[in-house]
């Protein structure tokens, strides 16, 4: 198995240590703001405004995802954390869940949004599928620290857990030997869905890019990760049941993300009516940006050059500026011309004027 720390050291008192699980994680979320941020400046907007969002959207999404893993914990009998609360804090040894971050973040990013005068539904169109490639890109995290996987399989895939790495129920070795039993690697699952799901709606963004209105990739996005989310529920003994049933809690919250996608899809085209969705917009508000003043040019131009500026600070075109040029040594040869054929007419009508008569001394 992999080595769940990269490296170590002693820094003073601290040990530092570097871990697959916080790198990957990292790896992830930087992945998919950079996604976002391509397909937010592609709607036209600012795509740098993700990176300032993300300072209060990564870590307000990871207590959240933090705090629901715990919860779910809890809920599923598990009562290491109630023992060492302090553990709470210690997200370095895993466990984050996917739906926290999407809570937490989601809030974080809405609020953002609002104060920043952003359109809210470019950026969750935009932001939909980049959350599930930096959730697919983070999933190696946990093979390596062998955790989210499934039932014992006997397919080709089935990965080998380790006994202290083992949930209650296979922790009886002699049922489950460790030389010989697998594991449904159900991060793989949901890594490889996550990936499909992701190129599905990138190539949906671009075929119907005309009749895509806004909300209707996120609406889409909910849709599609909570039939898969619901899909790996069933391959996953570490959730919490809900009684005595097969069903999970987040089998129950992934089907709901399915059925509101499904909802907002009818009523983005027109196949459902609400009336909370009827001013629901059909084109991106882009937040326009106030015109800077022209700053004048710092070309070094001539006194000539200068007088053929429309305005302060814009210099005509080039083929401008040599028309006007043109037209004015055009107008100094014309008024040359003209002199010379002044001067020339003079002297012709003088030639020809007679000559005065002379008195004679004969006379």
């Amino acid at each position: 198995m992999i080595d769940p720390i990269i490296f170590s050291f002693k820094l003073f008192n601290f040990d530092v240590v570097l871990r697959w699980y916080g790198v990957l994680v990292m790896l992830g979320a930087v992945a998919g703001a950079w996604w976002a941020e391509r397909e937010i400046r592609r709607r036209g907007e600012n795509g740098e405004v993700i990176w300032d969002a993300m300072v209060w959207v990564l870590p307000i999404g990871i207590l959240g995802a933090r705090l629901w893993y715990v919860a779910n914990s809890i809920f599923s009998g598990v009562t290491f954390y109630r023992e060492n609360p302090v553990h709470i804090l210690y997200i370095w040894e895993g466990g984050l869940h996917f739906f926290g971050g999407l809570l937490f973040g989601g809030i974080a990013l809405y609020f953002f949004l609002k104060k920043n005068g952003m359109d809210v539904w470019l950026f969750l169109d935009a932001l939909a599928p980049a959350t599930l490639l930096g959730q697919a890109i983070a999933r190696p995290a946990n093979f390596i620290n062998q955790e989210l996987y499934g039932q014992p399989t006997q397919l080709p895939w089935g990965i080998p857990i380790e006994a202290n790495h083992r949930l209650a129920q296979y922790s009886d070795l002699v049922q489950f030997p460790v030389a010989t039993t697998r594991f449904h690697p159900t991060f793989a699952y949901e890594m490889i869905l996550n990936f499909l799901i992701v190129l599905f709606l990138w190539w949906l963004s671009r075929r119907y890019e005309d009749e895509l209105k806004p909300g209707a990739l996120f609406s889409a996005w909910l849709l599609l990760a909570g039939l898969s989310r619901t899909f790996i529920e069933f391959f996953r003994p570490d959730q919490a049941r809900i009684g005595d049933t097969f069903i999970s809690y987040t089998m129950v919250v992934s089907f709901g993300m399915a059925i509101v996608g499904a909802i907002m899809l009818l009523v983005r085209f027109g196949k459902l009516q609400l009336a909370m969705a009827e001013d629901w917009e059909d084109e991106y508000q882009v937040k326009k940006v106030e015109d800077k003043p022209k700053l004048r040019s710092r070309v070094k131009v001539s006194n000539e050059d200068v007088s053929d500026m429309d305005e302060p600070g814009e210099i005509v075109a080039p083929a401008k500026r040599k028309t006007a040029a043109s037209a004015a040594k055009a107008t100094t040869a014309k008024k040359k011309s003209s002199a010379k054929t002044s001067e020339k007419t003079k002297k012709t009508s003088a030639a020809k004027k007679p000559a005065p008569k002379r008195k004679s001394n004969s006379e």
